[in-house]
């Protein structure tokens, strides 16, 4: 008859035991839900830098991860028939000239004729005309010489953009063809592009937060959901996230990122409300009349909200239950409250 005896007086003393400095009711919380997907580090713009000649590839002056700026020269391509153009256009103007020299050295005889009256004015106008052919002759030669110069400095292949290059498929001595890609540059900044399923396009706002990284227990960087595309492709919707201070060391790398596809409400309690004993989890309740006792609950995941970490309870709580925080459980097993919860 001891036995319970002792039982009913320490439940009669627990209250007295119990260090409750902070009380508070539980109230539903509305929980984000997240969903882990796997971004890419993309460049805003990918621009492949294309030759515009074509020719033999005689130089190649960039490797892949080189920062290069716009109108850099990073290649050189050569076609010697422009050079043999060139040669026959320098070799077709000498002659030009010098049949225009005769000509002019004709006509301003016929000139000196017609003041003696030795010639005819019509003979005169045939010696003008022929020099105004070789002159004209001269100039659209010229022109022509001006193309053929125009289109081997084309040979130097030059950065469209302001970037990295992330690509350079040919090598010097390669033979390529005109629009043929020489190098493959991304900038215009760096962003990362998600793949999301489409049945959570719904839940993707412009502008939302993103949590990224934060696997391993690190805290998670913000970014941005700066853009949606309206296109799905393969049963998933395309967005790009700006994240500030973004690694650019490399292209196409996979980096985690969560998502908010919904919310959820859920009981939530501070950590610190939470005593581990035995492996099991228990929280500090004040009863109706006045006691404090500790009911077992069972965690889910924690939360940061408002710079307060919270844990989810899954059950062993109801919304309206008092919650005594800082409470030290006294030594003995009794005061346990297995009342039914959420």
């Amino acid at each position: 008859m001891k036995r319970p005896l002792l039982t009913a007086l320490f439940a009669a003393l627990l209250p007295l035991g119990a260090i409750a400095e902070s009380e508070h009711e539980i109230h539903t919380v509305t929980v984000t839900e997240w969903k882990a997907v796997f971004g890419k580090i993309e460049t805003r713009d990918m621009v492949p830098a294309r030759s515009r000649l074509g020719g033999t590839l005689v130089s190649v002056d960039v490797a892949e991860g080189d920062r290069i700026e716009q109108g850099q020269q990073i290649g050189s391509v050569t076609d010697q028939k422009l050079t043999l153009q060139l040669n026959a256009m320098d070799a077709q103007l000498a002659g030009l000239a010098a049949q225009l020299e005769n000509a002019q050295t004709e006509l301003k005889r016929g000139e000196d004729l017609v003041q003696r009256g030795v010639t005819t004015v019509q003979r005169l106008d045939g010696l003008r005309t022929q020099v105004d052919v070789l002159t004209n002759q001269i100039e659209a030669t010229r022109a022509q010489r001006s193309v053929i110069v125009q289109q081997a400095a084309e040979g130097a292949v030059l950065a469209p953009l302001t970037g990295v290059v992330l690509d350079v498929p040919v090598t010097a001595g390669a033979v390529v063809m005109p629009g043929e890609a020489i190098a493959v540059i991304g900038g215009g900044g760096f962003f990362l592009r998600l793949a999301v399923p489409e049945r959570h396009a719904g839940f993707l706002k412009e502008g939302a937060e993103i949590l990224i990284g934060g696997a391993d227990g690190d805290t998670p960087e913000i970014g941005t959901l700066a853009k949606i595309y309206p296109s799905i492709e393969n049963g998933r919707v395309i967005a790009d996230v700006e994240v500030p201070d973004l690694s650019m060391e490399f292209v196409n790398a996979r980096v985690l990122v969560r998502l908010p596809v919904g919310e959820t409400t859920a009981i939530m309690v501070h950590d610190v409300a939470v005593n581990t004993r035995m492996g099991l989890d228990f929280v500090a309740i004040k009863r109706a009349d006045g006691t404090v006792s500790e009911r077992a609950v069972v965690l889910g995941q924690t939360h940061q909200i408002d710079g307060d970490t919270l844990v989810e309870i899954v059950s062993g709580l109801n919304a309206g239950d008092v919650i005594v925080q800082d409470y030290t459980a006294p030594a003995h097993a009794g005061g346990t409250d297995q009342g039914e919860g959420h």
